[in-house]
């Protein structure tokens, strides 16, 4: 195991892909590294999108410790060529958004830059 990854190991915890009760159940700051994969890995699962992101709204809104979340904005680009990621792409914006909203700061990070967005 690399020295980087040994010293995180003892200051990180690793919690299960529920980020909503996760999020929930703890005061301690907390990461969620990376909502994108987190809708890539749900709409694979042909989860109900919309329950679990109202379910993560209100988990972020009754938590005590402060959360940060790290996301991609993938609708900058080019219009994909096929169903499945044009969902993924509108879904994504649509995520980022409604997280946004409940958030106090929104930094978005371009070319190393980070432009405020809000807070």
């Amino acid at each position: 195991m690399s020295q980087p990854r040994k010293r995180a190991t003892r200051k990180w915890r690793n919690v299960s892909p529920n980020i909503a009760r996760d999020a929930a159940a703890r005061t301690a700051p907390v990461l969620i590294d990376c909502v994108t994969l987190w809708l890539s890995n749900r709409m694979l699962a042909n989860a109900d999108i919309d329950s679990e992101i109202s379910a993560l709204e209100v988990a972020l809104d009754s938590r005590a410790g402060a959360t940060v979340l790290v996301s991609n904005e993938v609708g900058a680009g080019i219009v994909p060529d096929n169903a499945l990621a044009r969902r993924f792409r509108d879904l994504q914006g649509m995520v980022n958004q409604r997280l946004a909203a409940h958030a106090d700061r929104v930094v978005l990070v371009v070319a190393g830059l980070p432009l405020i967005l809000k807070g």
